[in-house]
């Protein structure tokens, strides 16, 4: 096939041609403190909402999105005190993320009506079974985007519908409570199973790669070992229980600078041999290509230099790289 037959790639190929001469800095450029956009944000850090003295380190961290937790990580005698806590650091001026208690408990109503006055910017709804908890959550917090924490088997049996369910912004895997009630043990390949379910149901539905859940107690090398894992299986972001963690996840979700070199490689030797489709593997290539350098834009690993007029809308993680 000619690339005549395919317009839209002339236009991008000229946008293309200077990733074969950009710097390529160290992973990981973003301020401390900086968020991105939930369709791309890889590190996921949950915060102890009974903590309130914990939620401004949480936000310099090198966190893509803060979590302030008053589900799990707060207990029954604590909750109002927690919601109490959130609220005040949203109207303090903040828009981070809540994870609130799971529809049918004493408090899920009362997470909502609180959160419903304030500029939350979304909300991680823990145990999610069905598409009612879906629905009603998002019929009281509209325009609120809602990730979907599923946990339970029954959960991951309705997780079809549960993506397709107008409402969910993304899933979100809830590993400590799944293996809690199926009884599955820590190795990887017992969570295969219920990791590709996840990613083919998100893709299915056209939602951001699934978000993986957290490595507890890791060391640097469990936690990169674990993120690999999550990366393995088309997760592209991961919930992370300490600011530290956030790095590790961050670097080992995002392209490595060897994708990041073979995609400038690929695009320069691509427009030396004249710039056409030249068999079946050239667009998938070129697919991967463009994938692997927006997202490395997106993520400031390498600079962004594109001008006005080179505008292209921003990378989803629905192609994962």
């Amino acid at each position: 096939m000619e690339a005549e037959q395919y317009p839209e790639l002339i236009d991008k190929q000229a946008a293309d041609s200077m990733y074969d001469t950009e710097p390529l800095p160290e992973p990981d450029n973003a301020e401390p403190g900086s968020r991105i956009d939930p369709v791309l944000a890889r590190s996921w850090l949950l915060v102890n909402g009974a903590q309130a003295e914990r939620f401004e380190a949480a936000s310099r961290s090198r966190a893509d999105i803060v979590i302030l937790d008053i589900e799990d990580a707060v207990a029954p005698k604590d909750k109002d005190a927690a919601r109490d806590n959130v609220v005040r650091w949203m109207n303090d001026g903040h828009s981070d993320w809540v994870r609130i208690n799971g529809f049918g408990t004493p408090w899920w109503a009362a997470d909502i009506d609180a959160l419903a006055k304030t500029s939350v910017g979304g909300i991680m709804l823990a145990m999610v079974e069905s598409v009612d908890h879906i629905t009603e959550t998002a019929r009281r917090l509209p325009n609120v985007p809602i990730v979907a924490l599923v946990e339970t088997a029954r959960g991951l049996e309705r997780i079809t519908e549960i993506a397709a369910t107008k409402g969910t912004f993304r899933l979100a895997f809830g590993i400590g409570d799944f293996r809690r009630d199926t009884g599955f043990g820590e190795h990887p390949m017992t969570l295969a199973y219920a990791r590709s379910r996840f990613t083919i149901a998100a893709k299915a539905s056209n939602l951001p790669s699934a978000i993986d859940g957290p490595t507890v107690g890791s060391t640097g090398l469990k936690l990169s070992e674990a993120t690999a894992v999550s990366s393995e299986f088309g997760m592209t972001g991961k919930i992370c229980l300490t600011p530290d963690q956030c790095p590790a996840v961050n670097e080992g979700l995002s392209p490595s600078q060897d994708e990041i070199s073979w995609a400038r490689e690929f695009f320069a030797e691509f427009e030396a041999a004249g710039g056409e489709i030249r068999n079946g593997s050239d667009l998938p290539r070129i697919s991967r290509a463009t994938k692997i350098l927006d997202l490395a834009r997106a993520y400031q690993i390498v600079p962004s230099d594109f001008t006005d007029a080179d505008h292209r809308p921003p990378p989803t993680d629905t192609f994962h790289y």
